[in-house]
């Protein structure tokens, strides 16, 4: 279930185990009001709160929501530091009500988060933010990309701390040998498939990679 939340409308995503009905809430970045209604009407048991990146809009209140919800909070990669510390000033220049947190667990490359039976695993995709991770559940061919990649786009690389090259490298590197079927949801818009965007992302297309 994607829920679009704060003012950029980013994809908070509500992931969940049909064995187990237990949750996850990937980037729950602010209306908590909205995210706990959806919560309500999945009536599932939230776990725990897992992040691809510090950017306000994707974790401005992921901690206070993990504290309400007693849950603890998985991702990014500690290279992301960096932007959770500056959450609350970053929430004053963009309206949005924003605290820092220290997560439970800092991810990197090749670990796995459960949520319920469900296994996924962790990679490593900095550019848009230094410590940018990604989810991909390989049986239901499912990735949650945050801002790498979007439907004819890719992240923004002109923030601080970001790099293009390192962008475009992650989606070639480690994005792109997920499978062609793979569907991922980004962080913002529509969702799409790595087959489709290899076609026609003007951005990362194979004609444009090669």
């Amino acid at each position: 279930m994607v829920i679009p939340v704060t003012p950029l409308q980013q994809n908070c995503t509500l992931l969940w185990c049909t064995a187990t009905n237990r949750a996850a809430l990937c980037d729950p970045g602010g209306d908590l009001p909205k995210i706990r209604s959806a919560i309500a009407q999945a009536g599932v048991i939230v776990e725990k709160i897992i992040l691809t990146h510090g950017h306000i809009d994707h974790c401005g209140q992921a901690g206070q929501l993990a504290a309400e919800l007693g849950v603890p909070i998985e991702g990014p990669h500690l290279d992301d530091l960096f932007w959770i510390a500056r959450l609350a000033d970053d929430g004053a220049a963009y309206g949005i009500d924003a605290s820092p947190f220290e997560p439970n667990r800092w991810l990197t490359d090749g670990e796995q988060v459960t949520v319920g039976d469900l296994v996924l695993d962790v990679y490593e995709t900095p550019g848009h933010t230094p410590g940018h991770v990604i989810f991909h559940h390989p049986p239901s061919k499912l990735a949650l990309v945050g801002d790498v990649l979007f439907a004819g786009s890719i992240g923004r690389t002109d923030f601080p701390l970001s790099d293009h090259q390192a962008l475009l490298d992650s989606v070639k590197n480690k994005l792109w040998p997920l499978g062609n079927e793979t569907v991922f949801i980004p962080g913002h818009g529509p969702a799409s498939s790595f087959e489709r965007e290899r076609a026609s992302n003007p951005f990362v297309g194979d004609k444009v990679l090669a």
